[in-house]
């Protein structure tokens, strides 16, 4: 990469030669988490009306942005919060029009045309027809869920990501198995899986913020139980599902792109609690055929958030908590030898002479407890699944000047999850630890340029099904291992018997994933052109650390030989092997757009 200074600084020189020199005079376009207002002004016979001033009022922070047309008599304000906003037009000679209560989702680019009549400035003309809900600006293929939905909607678990399947084109799909049934999922991330416009789980792009939190399997965001955390804090979200703009170049399925909640002028807040309980359940069919209780089912969700201003229409402040307090009593039902065969009598009759170190071996199998068939018994308990998550969010919002605007987020996620194995010998940790921070500067160069800078972090921290202590003593046994310094291995008996998990500290797999993240985004046009150009630069950092061989693999052909000590193969690894890996990735991005309008007065794109 010793080139690459040198490519990046052509690449900027280009970008800047053709902006400074093809379109002297500009003015901006969308950007990734704000919102573009645009427009043409008018008087009552159609002639455009150049110096008007075009203020745009934020209903809920009062943090006004003013811009002016130019000789078109076109006016554009980009990167403006999204939210509710009264926009005023005025110029000498002409009364001065007011539109309120004009909604600016994420990302949109909403075009308000304004038409003014001859008079004097002092008089008020106020314009109740409703902003258009097409937007004609933008070619995006594109859903919104605005706050209300997020707010009043009903949700299984309120996993805000789900909400994205009300989007047209946007499927709930399952890819991988659920993470209480198998070991695997906390391998392959635990975020939503949606497929948008066809695209695969992993080829969209979840952005919170601006930035990106796609997870360390570069699938969607979500906690050990699956899900995203957070509704309350967040403001909307937008499903891009096709022929989206290049500052979203790094994907080639869709995009997913929701904005915090802010602080405004107003205290406000709520508190909540969810909860369920196992009182209302119907026991689980396995556990009626073995006589065994309904198990327990316990799930509280509740939380609170709040916001309001430090400082009127400058700084503002939003904090956001959720917690999950879980216990999920569940039947796990496991297939090991039944009392006969534990003593060497075999339902065809043979008789097998049990080798003594299998008969303390046994001692990790426990006794069926239910319907036996054969050599088989079914072996059923209640087990207990129990999560501890904490959820935090937290937003600042400063106004520094009229061109200069700043925030700040950042949201942590912590969920342990704990279950016993399917034999009852030892409990299981897994668990998800996120940190997710961004910034935002935004600087109005002029009337006609604005720039904005931003930085993320993104951080996933995952441990996946580590057994952390032992329930039955026999699983931390190191007399029968057979692995130097080892508890028992991982035993697997051909036949339908289930497979007996490696003895305490046997299995387990880390994953420590950093993403850090910048961008830099600039918008110009002139007439009937809108040039944007960009920067973006994500350094990766991935530490994967699994351990499942270390205490060996024992594999039997049958029960027979099974009791009989006399496996078919041993698989194994030195003691201090550890299998750690690293791995380190750099991405840089630049791009550039025009948007050309076939005329000054049609932004559809054509005429």
């Amino acid at each position: 990469m010793r080139g690459f200074p040198e490519l990046f600084r052509a690449l900027l020189a280009v970008c800047f030669v053709l902006a400074f020199t093809l379109f002297p005079s500009v003015v901006a376009h969308a950007q990734v988490t704000g919102a573009t207002l645009s427009g043409t002004v008018t008087d009552t016979s159609g002639a455009v009306i150049p110096g008007v001033m075009v203020s745009i009022k934020n209903r809920a922070t009062g943090v006004v942005r003013n811009v002016s047309t130019d000789e078109a008599g076109f006016y554009s304000a980009p990167n403006l919060l999204a939210g509710n906003y009264d926009v005023t037009g005025s110029a000498p000679g002409f009364s001065t029009v007011v539109q309120s209560n004009i909604l600016l989702t994420v990302g949109a680019q909403q075009q308000i045309n304004i038409s003014m009549k001859v008079g004097e400035s002092a008089q008020l003309v106020e314009v109740t027809e409703a902003a258009p809900l097409v937007q004609l600006t933008s070619s995006v293929i594109s859903g919104e869920v605005q706050s209300t939905t997020i707010r009043e909607l009903p949700l299984n678990g309120r996993d805000w990501a789900s909400l994205a399947t009300l989007s047209p084109g946007v499927n709930a799909i399952e890819t991988q198995i659920g993470f209480e049934t198998g070991t695997s999922r906390g391998n392959r991330g635990f975020g939503a899986q949606l497929s948008i416009s066809g695209g695969r789980p992993t080829q969209n792009n979840y952005r919170l913020d601006g930035n990106s939190i796609n997870d360390f399997a570069n699938g969607g965001p979500g906690s050990v139980l699956g899900v995203s955390l957070g509704v309350d804090a967040i403001q909307e979200f937008s499903v891009l599902t096709g022929n989206y703009s290049a500052e979203y170049g790094r994907t080639s399925g869709g995009v997913v792109n929701a904005i915090s909640k802010t602080g405004t002028n107003t205290f406000h807040g709520d508190v909540y609690e969810f909860l369920r309980n196992d009182k209302l359940d119907a026991n689980d069919f396995f556990l009626n055929a073995s006589g065994q209780a309904r198990p327990a089912y316990r799930r509280n969700q509740f939380g609170a958030a709040a916001g309001g201003p430090i400082r009127k229409d400058r700084t503002f402040i939003f904090g956001d908590y959720e917690g999950i307090r879980q216990t999920q009593g569940v039947a796990i039902p496991a297939t090991v030898p039944s009392d006969a065969a534990r003593l060497g009598n075999l339902a065809d009759g043979t008789r097998v002479n049990v080798d003594p170190a299998i008969k303390k071996y046994l001692a990790l199998y426990p006794h069926a407890n239910g319907p036996v068939t054969g050599d088989k018994g079914l072996f059923t308990f209640a087990g207990a699944r129990v999560v501890t998550e904490n959820y935090y969010t937290v937003r600042g919002d400063h106004k520094i000047s009229d061109k200069d605007n700043f925030f700040a987020t950042y949201v942590y996620d912590k969920a342990p999850y704990n279950q016993p194995d399917t034999f009852n010998n030892q409990n299981i940790l897994s668990s998800t630890i996120r940190h997710i921070a961004a910034l935002e500067e935004s600087h109005i160069f002029s009337p006609n340029l604005v720039n904005n800078v931003r930085g993320g972090f993104n951080r996933n921290a995952i441990v996946n099904f580590q057994s952390v202590s032992a329930i039955n003593p026999a699983a931390a046994d190191p007399s029968l291992g057979v692995m130097p310094g080892t508890n028992n291995p991982q035993t697997f008996i051909s036949g339908g018997f289930t497979t007996l998990l490696a003895g305490l500290y046997g299995n387990n797999t880390t994953h420590a994933w950093n993403s850090f993240q910048f961008y830099d985004d600039a918008s110009l046009t002139r007439g009937a052109h809108s040039l944007k150009f960009g920067f973006a630069m994500e350094r990766m950092q991935y530490n994967f650390f699994q351990s499942f061989t270390r205490f060996g693999k024992l594999r039997f052909a049958s029960l027979k030989d099974f009791l009989l000590n006399n496996p078919s193969s041993l698989e194994g690894s030195f003691p201090e092997q550890t299998n750690p890996r690293g791995v380190r990735e750099t991405l840089f991005g630049g791009y550039i757009q025009d948007d050309w309008r076939a005329t000054l007065r049609d932004d559809n794109g054509a005429e």
